[in-house]
């Protein structure tokens, strides 16, 4: 049964169990079942990117702007349902669509414009993040304690539970699931990996490569709108600066989740788990007294590691394929 799972899969399982026994050792409160549910909360808008983001770097793309989406779909939200007076349900769907937009402008301009997706990416990560500085501007709020006044309902999102689970869970079960089902069981999940592999070799072979590149940035923008809108519901209260910190650790959660950067190879079955790990990581440092400002550097750690891992292992593969049927060649 082990043999069918992807041996970085189990490593990175491996990991989370030595995370919880690690942890647990310096606090035994981190063995607390409650206590890694409701963690959840804390990496869940990550995680929700994390996903959606694989599938852009499989295609052999980049996504940076999300962490800036992130905060304007926060804003929308806020001024459409606390200022505007718009029902919130419609102004989530509003929030989340526009999340889409800002995706869909991304991938036309890479797939279609030829833009490099690094520096595209990169401009709409100012520019999101200057719109909702100037939507805050105009509403007359102020940008350091932004908008707040949600209903009990909208908190629910994040913070409620159903027996005894958290929300937070669900929606990370959820999200998985829908990412998993797209790339792993689809044919548009066979097209995103033969995109990645070799672009023209996918356009020989009939698949409309440009198409399946913007499809991804706009699922990425979608997830990034959903993201902005659960962290808004946690936090009780809309800002623009919301993800701002998240840009490494999404970066990370993709790399060390197996995926390439440089496309045609990964998944989100590998993503969730890093996810997972960078979030116990966190709650354990915290519950273990470290500060924060050590928690990136840990990252950074991860991040680099993981890099360099998948990278001497991938060329170690490379050259042992090209040494043994040489091999083999001379013993014939």
């Amino acid at each position: 049964m082990f043999n069918k799972i992807p041996r970085w899969n189990l490593t990175l399982f491996v990991l989370i169990v030595a995370e919880i026994i690690v942890f647990g050792m310096m606090n035994p409160r981190f063995w607390n079942v409650t206590i890694l549910l409701n963690s959840f909360n804390d990496f869940i808008a990550l995680a929700i990117i994390g996903f959606f983001v694989t599938l852009v770097v499989i295609t052999g793309g980049i996504d940076i702007s999300g962490v800036s989406i992130i905060g304007l779909t926060s804003v929308v939200t806020g001024l459409l349902s606390q200022v505007a007076g718009i029902n919130i349900w419609i102004s989530i769907f509003c929030a989340i669509l526009i999340g889409g937009l800002c995706g869909l402008l991304n991938g036309v301009l890479i797939a279609y414009g030829r833009v490099q997706a690094m520096v595209m990416t990169l401009g709409g990560m100012l520019l999101y993040r200057g719109i909702a500085i100037v939507l805050v501007g105009l509403s007359g709020v102020s940008t350091y304690e932004g908008i707040s006044g949600f209903s009990e309902g909208f908190g629910q999102i994040a913070n409620g539970e159903v027996m005894g689970i958290p929300h937070a869970v669900l929606l990370f079960i959820i999200m998985f699931l829908i990412a998993y089902i797209l790339l792993h069981r689809t044919r548009y999940g066979r097209y995103i990996y033969l995109t990645g592999i070799n672009q023209n070799t996918a356009e020989y072979s009939g698949i409309n490569t440009k198409k399946i590149i913007a499809s991804t940035y706009v699922l990425s923008g979608l997830s990034a709108g959903i993201a902005g809108v659960v962290l808004t519901s946690y936090l009780g209260s809309a800002r623009s600066d919301y993800g701002s910190e998240y840009l490494m650790p999404i970066l990370t959660v993709v790399v060390l989740g197996g995926t390439f950067i440089t496309g045609g190879k990964g998944g989100v079955v590998g993503t969730a788990l890093a996810s997972i790990i960078l979030g116990f990581m966190q709650v354990g440092l915290q519950m273990a007294g470290v500060s924060t400002q050590y928690i990136g550097l840990a990252t950074g750690v991860l991040l680099i590691v993981s890099v360099a891992f998948l990278g001497i292992n991938s060329e170690f593969r490379f050259n042992m394929k090209r040494i043994l049927p040489q091999k083999q060649n001379i013993g014939g």
